[in-house]
């Protein structure tokens, strides 16, 4: 290659880099001046900023102050140890040939009492029973809030008149002014919660409400309530099989049956035996409710804020629409 090709080459780089450098300078510049046009843009509309961020402030600040402060209280709660199967998964491996010879099925699946008793916690009958027991109704549907001072619930005297105890809420059918249970379990289920770690098998059980209190108070009955509940079936299931198996006894004369059927006795007779002595027949508790000195929700100072941001993004977006309108 010539030396003027090498030059006329050079030249043309050199244009090149030129170009783009000035290609490159324009942007920035652009950037620049639009950058700076949006600031002046805000810059000329703060008043309207200012004034409509204000106003959601004091909107949320007015709003979170007339909200009534929620409690949680909640338990801990670990399955129990015992074999609460009536003892016949038990048996089934030690005797199952015996079973096969006598001609007594032992392979029922084994059921999960933990699983049962979590979602007969969830379940329509639990509640109508708790609900109706413990009287729950004024409490759930018709509480507005809970003076600290006097440590009283304070109702909403259009729906509910603790004084006379009659329900003077105005409704339309198929309601009634005394909520029905099918209501208040709707009601109910958005008060409670509950967990069940896979990890540890720990279950949880929280309730929220306006009075602490009453939090507490209503998550112990649940616990006792449900370990009840178990108890009586289970104690039912095993007097009933007992009853079935000693009839079954008087009904064979071959020896290798009857011993298989006075172990399944002894096995219910084991379940009756747990029934009656332990209290805490399902769930064990590790860690019981408390009444909660701090509340749970309203987050005050979250949507206080939220509130604000909200009102700033807004108020800039009707200053940019004002803007691009008058040009």
């Amino acid at each position: 290659m010539t030396d003027k090709q090498n030059n006329s080459a050079k030249n043309e780089n050199v244009q090149y880099v030129a170009i783009s450098s000035d290609m490159f300078q324009t942007q920035n510049n652009d950037a620049e001046i639009d950058l700076r046009e949006l600031w002046n843009v805000i810059w000329r509309g703060k008043w309207i900023i200012i004034v409509v961020t204000a106003i959601f402030a004091v909107v949320s600040a007015s709003y979170v102050l007339s909200l009534p402060n929620i409690y949680r209280s909640e338990a801990l709660l670990a399955p129990t140890d015992a074999d609460q199967n009536g003892g016949f998964t038990g048996v089934a491996g030690q005797l199952g040939g015996l079973a096969s010879l006598a001609g007594v099925n032992l392979g029922s699946p084994k059921v999960d009492k933990i699983g049962m008793a979590i979602e007969i916690l969830k379940s329509r009958e639990f509640f109508a029973k708790f609900a109706t027991k413990h009287r729950i109704l004024p409490d759930l549907m018709a509480v507005k809030g809970w003076d600290m001072a006097t440590n009283e619930m304070i109702y909403n005297e259009d729906i509910y008149s603790p004084n006379t105890n009659e329900w003077l809420r105005e409704v339309s059918l198929p309601k009634l002014p005394k909520p029905s249970l099918q209501e208040a379990k709707r009601e109910f289920d958005k008060l409670l919660l509950i967990t069940n770690s896979a990890e540890t098998g720990m279950i949880t059980i929280s309730i929220e409400h306006y009075s602490p209190e009453t939090a507490k108070l209503w998550v112990d009955w649940l616990i006792q309530d449900i370990n009840l509940v178990m108890k009586e079936r289970d104690k039912d299931e095993a007097i009933r099989s007992i009853s079935y198996l000693q009839s079954q006894i008087s009904e064979t004369n071959i020896v290798g049956q009857k011993t298989l059927l006075y172990q399944l006795i002894e096995e219910q007779a084991k379940t009756l035996m747990f029934a009656e002595v332990r209290d805490e027949y399902v769930f064990k508790t590790i860690d019981p409710a408390l009444v909660p000195e701090l509340k749970f929700k309203p987050k005050r100072a979250l949507i206080v804020i939220i509130g604000i941001l909200l009102g700033g993004g807004l108020s800039m977006i009707l200053v940019f629409i004002r803007h691009f309108r008058n040009l």
